[in-house]
């Protein structure tokens, strides 16, 4: 009796600490999208090793800003767009909003060809057929799936980014100068190694997750009969802040790992065979095939598939959750869609639009890495406004963030602004 008391007791312990990760996983993980794939593979194979430091530096400033939306949303109760919309001027909110749109969209399309590529190196076939395929599959599973089982299913998804971690130890590593080249980098001024920072940063603090985080806090609150916003219930702050705090820690850490490892795979393998140039995630996959063996071929390319089923609905919700907020339409994941027709059908056409760019002269993929620095470029006045959101007691009530947060906030921001402003300083260089 006494150890089936103690085996209940550790199940009951795991499945509480599993419950714990949620808004923060989702979002990490959907970071590391086939667009993404793609950024950190340019990276890798252009510059080799010497970007690996990128990923040591955003990790502690992703934490601070996710953690900084996470709470908005939570102790709020609203999303950042209905924040932004409620105590800011409408242009900025337009401004804002509308980049959002046009990026994610972007984004969607080059996700949606990447998995059909990937499929097709896989099987053969028809990328277009397969592109049209994912596009719908991942539609329907936000319309007809609610949120509380659908979170799971994105959760399981997550696992598909061991992959890239799992590839980097099918290849030779040179363990000894890859660890010095992450602290010790040869860095320099030219044009194209500050746009790949940019880049960089810009795919991995995006604002989608901004929007996707906070919107998802909401979610997790109204599916609880017992949650309030803790504007109005204090006494749930402690538990919720700790849970915000493991999650966003690991998920944000998990997709750090992950890029590191893409970067990582790609600069041994296709920059040390003088492979720079690589414009998809699916071309640094077929790129792969011959230098480092099948099998890591297989892993990269059933990864592509893999995180682009887990960011479509993420890219999908968060530009639904931002004009819903904009124009107080009801929105929830949980919500059938005959109850928020407005804010599933920016979920359809969004994902639609991503699916019809697939088919149009119009190459998303090229437009992808430019995609990542206007995400970083636009990331800067939206972090400002939530830095300024998240002090206000009109907002926040007595859970203004902290000072440390406060800082690691506006670090966070400084530094994007400084890599964007050095970005523009160097073109035509």
């Amino acid at each position: 009796m006494e150890n089936v008391t103690k085996s209940e007791t550790i199940k009951a312990a795991d499945s509480s600490w599993i419950k714990k990760l949620g808004p923060g996983l989702i979002t990490g993980a959907a970071d590391d999208d086939p667009s993404g794939i793609a950024t950190y593979s340019q990276a890798g194979a252009q510059f080799g090793v010497n970007m690996l430091w990128t990923l040591c530096l955003t990790y502690p400033l992703m934490v601070g800003i996710q953690i900084i939306s996470a709470k908005i949303g939570r102790v709020s109760g609203h999303g950042l767009a209905t924040n932004i919309r409620r105590h800011y001027p409408k242009w900025l909110l337009y401004s804002i909003v509308s980049l959002l749109l046009i990026a994610n969209t972007i984004n969607i399309a080059a996700d949606i060809a990447a998995m059909g590529d990937a499929l097709k190196l896989l099987i053969g076939g028809n990328t277009h057929f397969y592109a049209l395929c994912f596009g719908i599959l991942s539609l329907l599973l936000q319309i007809f799936i609610p949120y509380s089982r659908y979170v799971r299913v994105l959760k399981w998804l997550t696992l598909a980014l061991l992959a890239y971690v799992a590839t980097a130890f099918v290849v030779h590593v040179p363990w000894t100068q890859t660890i010095n080249k992450t602290f010790y980098p040869e860095l320099s001024w030219r044009s194209e190694f500050i746009t790949t920072v940019v880049a960089i940063f810009g795919t991995t603090i995006s604002p989608y997750l901004f929007f996707w985080q906070t919107s998802q806090e909401v979610e997790d609150q109204l599916a609880d009969a017992n949650a309030k916003p803790l504007i109005d219930a204090p006494e749930q702050a402690p538990e919720n802040f700790r849970r915000i705090k493991i999650d966003t820690f690991i998920g944000m850490g998990f997709s750090n790992i992950v890029a590191y490892f893409i970067i990582l795979t790609t600069a041994v393998t296709l920059h040390s065979h003088g492979i720079t140039n690589i414009q998809t995630s699916a071309q640094a996959a077929s790129a792969l095939r011959p230098i480092a063996g099948e099998f890591a071929f297989l892993l990269f390319s059933a990864g592509i598939i893999g995180t682009g089923l887990l960011a479509v609905p993420v890219l999908a919700g968060s530009a639904a959750y931002a004009l819903a907020g904009t124009f107080r339409w009801k929105n929830s994941l949980e919500l059938k869609p005959t109850m928020a027709k407005k804010f599933y059908s920016i979920i359809a056409i969004s994902t639609l639009l991503g699916v019809a760019l697939c088919f149009t002269p119009l190459d998303p993929i090229k437009a992808l890495y430019w995609s990542a620095v206007v995400n970083g470029v636009i990331s800067v006045p939206i972090m400002c406004v939530m830095m300024l959101m998240a002090a206000r007691s009109d907002i926040m009530g007595t859970f203004v963030i902290s000072l440390r947060l406060k800082a690691l906030g506006w670090i966070c921001t400084g530094v994007m602004a400084v890599a964007v402003v050095a970005m523009f300083c160097t073109i035509g260089q």
